[in-house]
């Protein structure tokens, strides 16, 4: 597209992560809006998280370079923005794009000056048009036509837009043959008969079929834990483990005013201290080096199953907290989590993983590592169950412990050890604490 001085066009930026492309999921402009520099104007999907792209530049809408679903290479054009209403340009749009042009990666936090956040602006609903197609509304102005790259389409009715947009037509690719060079509705049936005429005949569904793809971010997943599988030489033990101290310390420590720590972060504190006695667990496998890389810092890793499915966003530095900050943490991050808001490092970030299925009312799992990391930890529901304590049968809070770990790491002795020592602090957390 040649553009006047007026016009910038701004490309998908730069993720980080070392992301490579990202899938438009929703649109939160549409052509012929308006908008304001670091407005957003786009919820994409990568690999990673659901993030909002904010606008560098401030002016009118003229081209939304891709459709929603439609996956997008960084460094392509995503959305064109001409002129605002006054006629002007943006003062500050040529810096804005040499920013762009020098990689400065400030998209996600914001090139503009306004100092307003994206989560302080309220969505538009989903109303938008890829690229050729329109957005559905009509004023019969011609700044309402979809623009194609050599002008606007010369079509008028907003019935013969819709029925192309319904079938995915793009009108920059259909012969008119109306008065003027007009895109008639005759002109956009013939092109969806020619694409339905040129197609292979589709297979045979099974009866009830239904067909789901694979989101950027649900690829990704299944990459990940294929890749975890094929490379690392898994085994698990579990062992049943008594909570019924650690249930009776987390109730005493409730007031009224004060819920208290709950009872996943006393069991983080454990975990993290039993990585402190094994640091080979807080690690992951160099393969092309043969090395075993073990890192000082633990970053705790929640498993949590949020809007887009699992993921498993860190605590940092969790041997740095106290059992009340490690409480706070894990809220924290489960509650964005759930709702699609960590970031992209959190994502990455972790080195071990504990995994609490407990919550979906389950006993056991055997998980699968989370790659590259070498073990996860999960736990079952604690339930009441009849057990032996001093030669006779109580009724107790249980638990399962189930311990996945790469054997290329260690062998069973250390990770029964681990093990041990994270149920041992369960079975006797007034011990345990003593010792953190």
């Amino acid at each position: 597209m040649t553009l006047t001085a007026a016009e910038q066009t701004f490309v998908l930026p730069d993720l980080g992560e070392g992301l490579t492309e990202a899938e438009i999921v929703r649109w939160l402009v549409a052509v012929g809006d308006e908008i304001s520099i670091d407005q957003p104007i786009a919820e994409v999907e990568t690999a990673k998280a659901m993030v909002e792209v904010p606008s560098p530049y401030a002016g009118i809408v003229l081209t939304l370079h891709a459709a929603e679903g439609q996956t997008l290479d960084v460094g392509k054009p995503l959305i064109t923005v001409g002129a605002g209403r006054d006629g002007a340009a943006h003062p500050d749009a040529e810096r804005y794009r040499e920013e762009e042009q020098a990689g400065s990666g400030n998209v996600l936090i914001g090139y503009g000056t306004s100092g307003h956040g994206a989560s302080g602006r309220r969505r538009r609903p989903r109303k938008t048009a890829p690229p050729g197609k329109s957005t559905g509304k009509s004023t019969g102005k011609p700044t309402d036509k979809p623009t194609a790259p050599g002008g606007p389409v010369p079509v008028l009715s907003p019935l013969v837009r819709k029925l192309a947009r319904d079938n995915g037509v793009d009108l920059t690719r259909v012969t008119a043959s109306g008065a003027g060079g007009l895109i008639t509705r005759a002109d956009v049936e013939r092109a969806i008969g020619a694409r339905s005429s040129s197609r292979p005949p589709a297979a045979i569904a099974a009866r009830g079929e239904r067909r789901t793809p694979l989101t950027g971010f649900r690829k990704a997943v299944s990459a990940a834990l294929s890749r975890s599988r094929a490379e690392i030489p898994e085994a698990t033990v579990w062992v049943d483990v008594d909570a019924t101290a650690l249930w009776s310390l987390r109730e005493s420590a409730r007031t009224p005013a004060d819920p208290g720590p709950g009872l996943l972060a006393y069991i983080a504190r454990f975990v993290v201290a039993g990585l402190r006695e094994y640091p080979v667990l807080n690690a992951s496998v160099d393969t092309e080096r043969n090395e075993i890389v073990e890192y000082d810092q633990i970053n705790l890793g929640i498993a949590v199953q949020g809007e887009r499915g699992l993921v498993v966003p860190a605590v940092f530095d969790a041997g740095a907290l106290t059992t009340y900050q490690f409480d706070r943490a894990i809220r924290d991050v489960t509650r964005r989590a759930r709702a699609g808001k960590v970031s992209t490092e959190e994502l990455a970030a972790g080195t071990f993983t504990l995994n609490n299925y407990g919550g979906f009312r389950v006993d056991g799992s055997a998980a699968i590592i989370n790659h590259p990391q070498v073990a996860i930890l999960g736990f079952g529901r604690i339930i009441d169950r009849p057990w032996v304590v001093d030669g006779e049968i109580a009724v107790r809070k249980i638990t399962q412990m189930s311990f996945v770990f790469d054997h290329r790491v260690c062998d069973g002795g250390t990770a029964a050890g681990f093990m041990r020592f994270v149920a041992d602090a369960i079975e006797n957390p007034a011990s345990a604490i003593a010792r953190l």
